[in-house]
């Protein structure tokens, strides 16, 4: 148990980073074989960002969509639920945020987020399809040594659809201590990452990962229950190559191993139902963005 709350900490740090407010464009997929488990994970997923500058000074509003398809391939016929009920999962969220400088050299970043996470099995949504997502960020770079930049980031981050249902700290200390390594260190991202060059990067990172989403009109479980919600929670860390075509437009590929990944159902009272089995330790995601 110890070791699992400290690897949380610990690999818990790039959650809030993978809906960076950096990125105008996205196009994401990530897959998680079955093998030594029962069911393989696939999602892709898009969003797409638009800053609309403010009439104040460094003042912006910042409009998106962020949209993903999860699909689950279950191997066994033996399961006690209904398949078809769990194959696809839709999240849509749409983007609100804004962000103004601060006395002092700080800045604010606030990020609201309302959407649906659903398997669309019924005809029309309800209220437990929908969803909301927010963050609150303080932002601060520190300018006193241009060879070494640094940045601290604090603040809190909250998120319906992810694999963790509860709010998550977000503390973040990033610096480039020397021309061809960085690193960033907090919560929820770490990595340590060596530039190789203008064009190739490679980073040892750890991350949070998975969904949670609601099943329309409830999947029978062992005759008996029925499962109103699924979630899946990932802890994994490995290595991540960036290449940058330009500034602005980058392609990651990732590699992890799984230490922790959990996919249960649950009651509406977020009562577990039925854990499915999954010890799959790979985990590889391919990432295109276009940044500011």
């Amino acid at each position: 148990m110890r070791i699992r709350f400290l690897l949380f900490f610990l690999f818990s740090i790039s959650f809030f980073s993978q809906a960076q407010l950096s990125d105008l464009a996205r196009l994401d997929f990530t897959f998680i074989p079955n093998k030594g488990s029962d069911v393989e994970y696939t999602r892709s997923r898009f969003l797409i960002n638009y800053p609309i500058k403010l009439k104040k000074e460094g003042e912006y509003v910042l409009l998106g969509i962020d949209y993903s398809n999860v699909h689950l391939r279950f191997k066994s016929d033996e399961l006690p639920f209904e398949r078809s009920l769990l194959n696809d999962f839709k999240l849509l969220d749409f983007t609100i945020g804004y962000t103004k400088p601060l006395n002092n050299g700080w800045r604010l970043g606030v990020r609201f987020q309302p959407g649906i996470s659903t398997n669309l099995t019924a005809k029309n949504l309800n209220s437990n399809d929908l969803v909301f997502s927010g963050d609150v960020v303080f932002i601060k770079k520190f300018e006193n040594d241009f060879d070494k930049p640094s940045r601290l980031i604090v603040g809190l981050s909250y998120s319906q659809n992810r694999g963790y249902v509860f709010p998550l700290p977000f503390i973040s200390y990033y610096k480039k201590f020397r021309p061809d390594w960085s690193y960033n260190l907090g919560i929820p991202k770490t990595n340590l990452q060596y530039h190789l060059s203008d064009k190739h990067r490679f980073k040892l990172f750890g991350q949070l990962d998975g969904f949670t989403s609601n099943i329309q009109n409830g999947a029978l479980v062992n005759g008996t229950d029925t499962a109103e919600i699924i979630n899946m929670s990932i802890i994994n860390g490995g290595l991540q190559y960036e290449y940058h075509f330009t500034n602005h437009l980058q392609l990651d590929l990732r590699a992890a191993y799984n230490f922790s990944l959990n996919n249960k159902l649950k009651d509406g009272s977020n009562n577990t139902l039925f854990t499915i089995d999954n010890d799959s330790r790979s985990y590889f995601r391919a990432v295109l963005r276009f940044k500011i």
